[in-house]
């Protein structure tokens, strides 16, 4: 066994092997919020290489000594080659002058999914109904503190995180935020709930910086927090629907109903008051048609009365020609000829009325 053992950790270097100088430089997916540079414990004045878009943290003992932006830099540590490997022997091969590089991406992250996985339930204020709504949508986060991303929610053992990992560091967090919002907008809500997402991104800027306080005690910043469904459940709404189009389907049948009744009952009050006209004519003698005429109860004379009658009912001629049209013109010069006979048309209106007849045969 060779007294001086190599750093187990050597093997992550170029070739194998740690060099005088070596270069270190971000080697993760692109799809990585940070990554730990796997080249560890490496020699003074190796140079560090940061990319646009990114930010790395130089860790040496445990603890964050700096942080560099985009740029080149010269790196100074406690070991050298020859006096790192003379006390690894000693520590079993693992150095005991630690350091290693974190790099972490700038840009936002990758839209990531939220979804409410119980109904919120709420009470509509239109209808005094219990309803639920589903909603789900996405968010974006950017690191604003890589120190405090690194302290307080990775730790020293993550290779990386990937952005479609970060959801389950928030999941439960994250949704009992967005619940919390989503039903106190739902509470003060005086609408009804169909077209309730029609306020998403009213709701959506109201929830963001919420979201945003629970995410800046890790070092993250929300940068996007959208709701992209929002909707009750449509089983009661589509009820009262059905009910509400029953009942207009009603008033609209009652008002025609309505119409035909009254327009029937104008037109049997013509009828009636013609028949009552033809009756007295056929009662000779002024005590009958006296008689008649209380029995109706009437409370002026007979004759007036009679005359009355007779007036409205020439008054409404056209009335009279559709009843009359139907009716034998002999029997209506007879049922004419007996109205002059009791006196109660004159004999211009007889000779009127007998032209009109006989004009029409």
């Amino acid at each position: 066994m060779a007294l001086f053992k190599r750093n187990p950790n050597e093997a992550d270097y170029y070739g194998g092997k740690k060099h005088f100088i070596d270069v270190i430089k971000n080697n993760g997916d692109n799809t990585y919020l940070f990554w730990r540079q796997p080249e560890e414990d490496f020699n003074t004045h190796s140079k560090l290489i940061v990319m646009p878009g990114e930010t790395a943290i130089f860790v040496e003992g445990g603890n964050i000594v700096q942080q560099f932006s985009e740029g080149t830099y010269e790196l100074t540590t406690n070991n050298y080659p020859f006096i790192s490997r003379l006390k690894n022997a000693l520590s079993g091969g693992i150095s005991t002058f630690h350091c290693v590089i974190y790099f972490f991406k700038n840009a936002d992250s990758m839209e990531l999914k939220w979804g409410t996985d119980d109904p919120i339930q709420v009470r509509d204020k239109v209808y005094g109904i219990r309803t639920s709504v589903q909603a789900r949508g996405s968010y974006k986060v950017r690191i604003e503190n890589p120190a405090l991303f690194l302290e307080k929610l990775i730790g020293n053992n993550v290779r990386g995180l990937n952005q479609n990992e970060l959801n389950k560091y928030f999941k439960n967090e994250m949704l009992m935020q967005i619940k919390s919002c989503v039903s106190k907008f739902l509470l003060l809500y005086e609408n009804e709930f169909i077209g309730i997402g029609a306020y998403a991104g009213e709701i959506s800027e109201a929830i963001q910086p919420q979201i945003n306080e629970t995410v800046s005690k890790y070092g993250l910043r929300c940068v996007n927090f959208a709701i992209s469904y929002m909707e009750p459940d449509q089983t009661k709404y589509d009820a009262i629907d059905e009910a509400q189009i029953e009942r207009i389907k009603r008033e609209k049948q009652g008002i025609g109903e309505n119409a035909f009744m009254n327009q029937l009952g104008n037109n049997w009050d013509k009828m009636k008051r013609a028949s009552i006209i033809e009756t007295l004519a056929q009662n000779e003698g002024a005590g009958n048609i006296t008689a008649m005429g209380a029995g109706l109860g009437m409370a002026m004379g007979v004759g007036s009365t009679i005359g009355n009658m007779a007036n409205q009912v020439f008054q409404n001629a056209p009335e009279m020609q559709n009843m009359q049209s139907y009716e034998d013109p002999i029997v209506v010069l007879e049922k004419l000829k007996k109205l002059l006979a009791a006196g109660l048309i004159t004999e211009e209106d007889y000779d009127t009325k007998k032209k009109e007849v006989l004009s029409r045969m």
